[in-house]
């Protein structure tokens, strides 16, 4: 197993720099996505096949749900459209369709095998070993995490705020579209 995790790890890094070094937002997404598949199968060739899960379903699944829900909102029209269309091109597809076909490849050799277990025969690393190491030692770094998080929901919050009335953006001054 130890193949397959340098492997995805390769993938993991040449994913993120991808998503780096794009300039549109739709291409960087579809790397991101690429790049937290790869963790996630990092996470299962070291025994963690619950980490690993939620990887893939809270990352790769809910989060990439909501960068796709934003990049729609953020829609402008027919031009908007044409130029999805143009970002999209069936080229674009061929760098990400590579990394995860590496990774799909790597997923159905560790199935094949039999293997779920780490490189170096440890023990499977189950919920609450999870659970005990993110709170007990690092409880301080969760709780910083999620202090940050909630620091951008209410800054998206206040950036996404629209007053009432006149439809302008929170911080225009007006309120309710009176006078002054």
């Amino acid at each position: 197993m130890g193949v397959t995790f340098y492997i995805s790890a390769a993938v993991a890094v040449a994913a993120t720099f991808a998503v780096i070094t794009r300039y549109n937002a739709v291409h960087a997404l579809l790397y991101l996505i690429v790049s937290l598949l790869a963790v996630s199968l990092v996470f299962f060739t070291l025994g963690a096949p619950f980490v690993a899960a939620l990887e893939a379903i809270i990352y790769a699944g809910a989060i990439m749900v909501l960068f796709i829900f934003v990049i729609m909102i953020l829609n402008l029209g027919p031009q908007a459209a044409r130029l999805e269309r143009a970002w999209l091109k069936p080229g674009m597809w061929l760098g990400p369709s590579a990394l995860a076909l590496i990774l799909a490849g790597e997923l159905a050799y560790i199935i094949v095998s039999g293997g779920g277990r780490g490189s170096a025969g440890e023990a499977v690393v189950g919920a609450r070993q999870v659970g005990i190491a993110l709170f007990g030692p690092y409880l301080i770094g969760v709780e910083l995490a999620s202090m940050l998080l909630l620091a951008g929901l209410v800054g998206a919050y206040h950036l996404g705020r629209r007053c009432e009335g006149n439809g302008g953006p929170a911080g225009s001054g007006r309120s309710g579209g009176q006078a002054p």
